[in-house]
């Protein structure tokens, strides 16, 4: 039951409507008797997801410490259970609300695949991260060293020098750079050429295609997941 359609969808259609009271609670001016139907429809869904974790927590028969093998079951538990510890702490409690709303991930597939990949992707991408910044560190020292006396505004520190250097990942105002640069050094072409070639093109879409493989890995996942469970279901 707690895994059919009609459930799913119902769920589904309660955090939209909570997520559409959240959002009018935000606005100046709100009808006073809005405002109410708002608490009280937020204190109502909040016994309702009470229940669906119960009972979902129910669904695993004599095994129930299996609901909390799944990452997004520890989530979904965790944003209702702490609510009573923070009743007293407003922003807790509004975030906790929020929270709510991310739910609906655990209902779309494609999202919830999207969100696995981004955590597998997350060590690899680090590990780039580090290079990337590493070679930035470079560059903004080379940069400044060039153009740092005659371009004190976008070259006179590392600083500067690492936020354009940033600004030019998305090749945003290139050309106003690149002339600036070559009215001072002529070795502004090499700089430049070497830099969106190495880290713009190349770096970038490392970074692409990890992000890419750990999705494919992660819809792997899901459809092997998908299939072991009909099987146990089989069986």
């Amino acid at each position: 039951v707690v895994y059919g359609n009609a459930f799913e969808l119902a769920i589904i259609g309660l955090i939209l409507i909570n997520a559409f009271f959240l959002a009018v609670l935000t606005l100046p001016d709100v009808n006073p008797s809005l405002v109410r139907v708002a608490e009280v429809f937020d204190e109502v869904v909040i016994w309702i997801f009470v229940a669906e974790l119960a009972l979902r927590i129910l669904s695993y028969g004599k095994k129930p410490w299996m609901f909390f093998t799944s990452a997004w079951n520890i989530f979904d538990f965790l944003v209702i259970a702490l609510i009573p510890f923070v009743q007293s702490q407003t922003i807790i409690l509004r975030l906790l609300r929020l929270l709510r709303v991310v739910r609906i991930f655990r209902f779309l597939p494609e999202v919830r695949i999207l969100t696995n990949s981004i955590a597998r992707s997350l060590p690899p991408l680090l590990s780039v991260s580090v290079l990337i910044m590493f070679l930035l560190f470079i560059y903004a020292m080379a940069g400044h060293y060039l153009f740092g006396e005659a371009l004190p505004e976008h070259w006179g520190h590392i600083g500067l020098a690492m936020e354009s250097l940033f600004i030019l990942l998305t090749l945003e105002n290139f050309p106003n750079y690149f002339e600036d640069a070559m009215g001072v050094s002529a070795a502004a072409i090499p700089f430049f050429l070497s830099y969106v070639f190495i880290i713009v093109f190349t770096i970038l879409n490392v970074l692409i295609g990890i992000v890419i493989n750990a999705m494919d890995e992660a819809r792997s996942e899901e459809r092997n997941g998908n299939n072991n469970a009909w099987e146990k279901a089989l069986a």
